[in-house]
């Protein structure tokens, strides 16, 4: 049996696709000075993803490819929401971040069209689907950027953001309870 920290990784990505979806309509045309309520929330969010995809990315604690598609992105999500929450900080502009997520949004739509076609998980249509919206967040969040006075384009990356983040909950939730469930015996190994 492995233990995981893959909950952890799944709420967190819902907290920050939400907030994302929030900060996009509410704050993205708004005046720099005004952002800066979004800060702390992005931080968080960016820290845990970064520190867990990291972990993951080095040391590999779930089986099969697994690794990549949830540790590699949980990487550039945290880098993403820690750019932006210093951008928001400082009062920058989050082109730049929005460029970077763009392309990290890519890599997520590749992985979540890659889950579908292996089967891989417990429900790849759902976790492919969770990583195509994720993704698709990435270049709509550009879009949204560089046409942040467009009151509908931040509409629809706000709902495709939100759609996201219900599929996540729905998977890391539930995995929250099969866990509880699945590691009740477990105990660490003795020296």
């Amino acid at each position: 049996m492995f233990v995981n920290y893959l909950t952890l990784m799944l709420i967190n990505l819902v907290a920050g696709l939400a907030l994302m979806a929030h900060f996009i309509y509410y704050g993205l045309h708004a005046a720099p000075e005004n952002r800066k309520p979004w800060v702390p929330g992005f931080a968080a969010v960016g820290l845990i993803a970064l520190v867990t995809g990291l972990h993951m990315i080095f040391n590999w604690p779930l089986p099969s490819s697994f690794n990549i598609a949830y540790g590699e992105m949980s990487a550039f999500f945290g880098v993403i929401f820690l750019a932006a929450a210093l951008a928001l900080a400082a009062g920058w502009s989050l082109l730049t971040v929005a460029i970077y997520a763009a392309f990290a949004g890519l890599a997520a739509i590749v992985l979540g069209i890659r889950i579908i076609w292996l089967g891989l998980s417990q429900q790849p249509i759902l976790a492919g689907i969770g990583f195509i919206l994720a993704g698709t967040s990435g270049p709509l969040l550009l879009a949204a950027q560089l046409w942040s006075a467009e009151r509908r384009l931040r509409q629809v990356a706000a709902i495709v953001l939100l759609v996201a983040a219900l599929i996540f909950a729905l998977t890391g939730y539930l995995a929250y309870w099969g866990h509880m469930a699945q590691f009740l015996q477990w105990a660490p190994g003795t020296p």
